[in-house]
C-alpha cells in the first residue's frame, strides 16, 4: 500500500487509538466487537473443519454473508463448492435448500405455485425452494432466461409472487449459484443485469498438493469429534448484519471507492490510456456500493470498526471481475479481468 499523501483530515489524521475509542463509545461497543470476533471463530472453525484449504472462497462467503449480498462461484467440477455451502449454512444454523439448475427446470419450481384443493374447492400456495435462508443454485447457467429472472425477484426485492400475492424470503436470504466454466453445450449465459446483481464473483483454483493429501486423509479417517465447535445461530448471523452496516467508512474512503469505479468506465481522477480498448463498460454504482460494504465486511473480520484502504483491495478481483464487460479484441487476446482490476487500483491514489 503507497504511503498517503498529505492532505485534508480523515481517519489517518487521529491517532488510530483515540478514533477507535470514539467509534466504540458511538457507535460499536467494545463488547459487541469481541462478540463478533468469538462468532466469527466458531464459523471459520467449522468451515475448516469440512473443507480443506479455500481460505479465499471461505472469505468471500462470510463476507457476502454479512454484507447481506449473493455469491458466484465459478470453478471445474469437484471443488466443494456445494460442500463449502452446505457447511456454511450448517454453520449458522440456517435452513438450506439446493436447486439443480437444468434446462426444462421452470420459474414455478423454484419460486413456488398454487394447488387446487378438490375437495375444498380452495386454492393453497406452496411455497418453492427458494424460501429458504441459503439457497444454491448448482449450474445456473443451465437453466433457461426465463427461470434465470426468476430469481431476480428474490435476489433484489427478497420477495417472491405466487397467485398474485406477495411472499416475503425468510432472513437473512443468501443465494450462493455455481457454474462451470468449461461446458459450453447447453447452456445460457448470464445477461450483465443478473451477474451484476451478484456481490461477487468467486473463481475456485485447484488445491495445493499437500491440503490434497489432507482431502485423502479426511476421506479415510475424518475428522476429531473433540474439534467439533457449536454453530451459532441466525439471531447471531443479524448481529454480525447489522454490526457491519454500523462500521465507519470515511468520505476519505467513499471518494476512493468512486474514484476506482469511474476509473473502470474510462474516468477517474488519472483515466488508463487504451482503457475503451479492453474494456466496453465499466462498473455501475452497485459496483461501488459493493466495494464499500465488502471492505466493511472485512473490517468486522479484522476485529476494526472502521474501513482502511486495505479493506478495499482485499477482495477486489471478486467484487469487479465480473463488472467488467470485455472488448471482443480484448477476449480473443485472453486479456483477464483480474489484470484489468489491478490495473486500475495501481492508477488510483490511495488515500
Amino acid at each position: 500500500m503507497t504511503d498517503p499523501a498529505p492532505g485534508p483530515p480523515s481517519w489517518r489524521a487521529q491517532p488510530a487509538q483515540q478514533h477507535r475509542t470514539q467509534l466504540q463509545g458511538g457507535t460499536i461497543t467494545g463488547q459487541e466487537t469481541e462478540r463478533a470476533a468469538e462468532l466469527l471463530d466458531r464459523v471459520t472453525a467449522i468451515f475448516r473443519r469440512h473443507v480443506v484449504g479455500q481460505e479465499g472462497l471461505r472469505t468471500a462467503l462470510v463476507s457476502t454473508l454479512l454484507a447481506g449480498g449473493h455469491v458466484l462461484l465459478e470453478s471445474v467440477p469437484g471443488l466443494a463448492k456445494t460442500t463449502a455451502a452446505q457447511t456454511l449454512a450448517g454453520a449458522v444454523s440456517a435452513r438450506f435448500h439446493r436447486i439443480q439448475c437444468t434446462p426444462d427446470l421452470m420459474p414455478n419450481d423454484i419460486v413456488g405455485t398454487q394447488i387446487y384443493n378438490y375437495a375444498t374447492g380452495e386454492f393453497t400456495t406452496q411455497l418453492g425452494p427458494v424460501h429458504a435462508n441459503f439457497v444454491l443454485l448448482d449450474e445456473i447457467n443451465r437453466s433457461s432466461a426465463k427461470t434465470q429472472s426468476a430469481m431476480l425477484e428474490a435476489m433484489q426485492e427478497r420477495q417472491t409472487s405466487i397467485g398474485g400475492e406477495i411472499y416475503p424470503v425468510p432472513r437473512p436470504f443468501m443465494v450462493l449459484a455455481t457454474q462451470n466454466p468449461i461446458e459450453e453445450e447447453g447452456t445460457y449465459v448470464l445477461p450483465e443485469a443478473q451477474m451484476d446483481r451478484f456481490l461477487m464473483k468467486e473463481v475456485l483454483t485447484y488445491p495445493e498438493p499437500g491440503e490434497e493429501v489432507e482431502i485423502l486423509d479426511m476421506v479415510v479417517g475424518g475428522r476429531s469429534p473433540a474439534a467439533a465447535r457449536p454453530p451459532i445461530g441466525l439471531e447471531d448471523v443479524a448481529f454480525l448484519q447489522d454490526l457491519t452496516d454500523r462500521v465507519y467508512v470515511d468520505t476519505s474512503i467513499k471518494q476512493y471507492v468512486v474514484a476506482l469505479v469511474n476509473t473502470t468506465r474510462g474516468g477517474g481522477p488519472r483515466p488508463l490510456p487504451g482503457w475503451s480498448d479492453h474494456v466496453r463498460v465499466g462498473a455501475s454504482p452497485r459496483g461501488a456500493i459493493a466495494l464499500m460494504r465488502v471492505a466493511q465486511a472485512v473490517a468486522v473480520q479484522e476485529g476494526r470498526t472502521y474501513v482502511v484502504p486495505d479493506d478495499v483491495k482485499r477482495l477486489r478481483h471478486a467484487v469487479l471481475r465480473h463488472r467488467l464487460v470485455r472488448t471482443y479484441d480484448a477476449l480473443a487476446d485472453d486479456v483477464a479481468p483480474e489484470s484489468l482490476v489491478d490495473a486500475v487500483f495501481a492508477t488510483v491514489p490511495t488515500p
